[in-house]
C-alpha cells in the first residue's frame, strides 16, 4: 500500500533529508587516500545523532554499520571497516536518517583524489540517470517513466543497469511501496500522486548488469569485476512539481 504525505509530514521528511544532506557533504569532505571506510562511518554516525537523528540503516535487517560505503566493483551494501581509500578509488556513500520518525535516504560516487577518465565518465552517466529519473517524478506520471529514464541513458552510453535492486517509497519507513525499478519491467506501475515521497537510486555498472553477493551477506558485487557507481536521492511529489529532499551543493 501506498501512504500519501501530508504538508506537516512532508516538512518532517524535508527536516530529515536536510539533516541527511547536511551529513553527507561533510563526510564526503574527509575522503582522501589513507582515511579508513569506519572512519567514514563513525563521523557520519555523530553527524546524524549531533543533529537530533538516527542512523536509518544501522540495525536494519542487521546490519552492522551505520552507513553503507562500496569501492569501486562493489555496487551498494559495503561494509565500513579497516579498509584503507586509496587514490582513484570510486566510493559510493549511502546513507539513511531517521529525524524523529521521518525517514530519508541519499547516495553519492565520488573518485579519491584523481581518477581514470573511465570511471569519471561511469559516474557522470550514474549521476545524469538520477536527474532524468528525477525529473520525471512529476504527478500523472507513472513509475515506469522514471524507470525508463534511467534504463534508457545507462544503455545509450553502454553501461549496465543492476535490476535486482532498485528505489522505493520512504518517509514514514525505511522502505515503503512502491518499488522503483531502474528498468521498465511488467511489474505494478501506479501513477504518481501528491504525497508520494520516493527514493530514486539508479545503480549503473560499466559492464554487465549482473551481480554476486559475497560471503558476508551484504556486500553486492558487479559480476564482470568492474566497476559500479550509484546515486540516489529522496524526492516527493507535489501538486504541480516536484521538489528533491536530500539535495546539497
Amino acid at each position: 500500500m501506498i501512504r500519501l504525505k501530508n504538508e506537516k509530514e512532508i516538512a518532517g521528511i524535508r527536516a530529515s533529508g536536510k539533516l541527511l544532506a547536511e551529513t553527507l557533504q561533510e563526510t564526503l569532505k574527509l575522503v582522501a587516500d589513507g582515511i579508513t571506510t569506519r572512519e567514514l562511518d563513525s563521523y557520519a554516525r555523530s553527524r546524524i545523532e549531533g543533529g537530533g537523528g538516527r542512523p536509518a540503516f544501522l540495525g536494519y535487517m542487521n546490519y552492522p554499520a551505520s552507513i553503507c560505503i562500496s569501492l569501486n566493483n562493489e555496487v551498494i551494501h559495503g561494509i565500513p571497516g579497516p579498509r584503507k581509500l586509496r587514490n582513484g578509488d570510486l566510493v559510493s556513500i549511502d546513507l539513511g536518517v531517521d529525524l524523529n520518525g521521518y525517514f530519508s535516504d541519499s547516495a553519492v560516487t565520488v573518485a579519491v583524489g584523481t581518477t581514470t577518465p573511465r570511471r569519471e565518465r561511469l559516474m557522470r552517466v550514474t549521476r545524469e540517470c538520477l536527474e532524468h529519473a528525477v525529473a520525471q517524478a512529476l504527478p500523472g506520471n507513472r513509475i515506469s517513466d522514471i524507470s525508463r529514464a534511467v534504463y534508457e541513458h545507462a544503455t545509450k552510453n553502454g553501461c549496465g543497469v543492476v535490476r535486482e535492486y532498485c528505489g522505493h517509497g520512504t518517509g514514514f519507513a525505511m522502505h515503503e511501496d512502491p518499488q522503483v525499478p531502474n528498468y521498465v519491467g511488467s511489474g505494478p506501475n501506479p501513477r504518481l500522486k501528491e504525497g508520494m515521497v520516493l527514493a530514486i537510486e539508479p545503480m549503473v555498472n560499466a559492464g554487465t548488469g549482473d551481480i554476486e553477493l559475497l560471503e558476508d551477506g551484504w556486500t553486492v558485487v558487479t559480476a564482470d569485476g568492474r566497476d559500479s557507481a550509484h546515486f540516489e536521492h529522496t524526492v516527493v511529489v507535489l501538486r504541480d512539481r516536484m521538489e528533491i529532499l536530500t539535495h546539497f551543493h
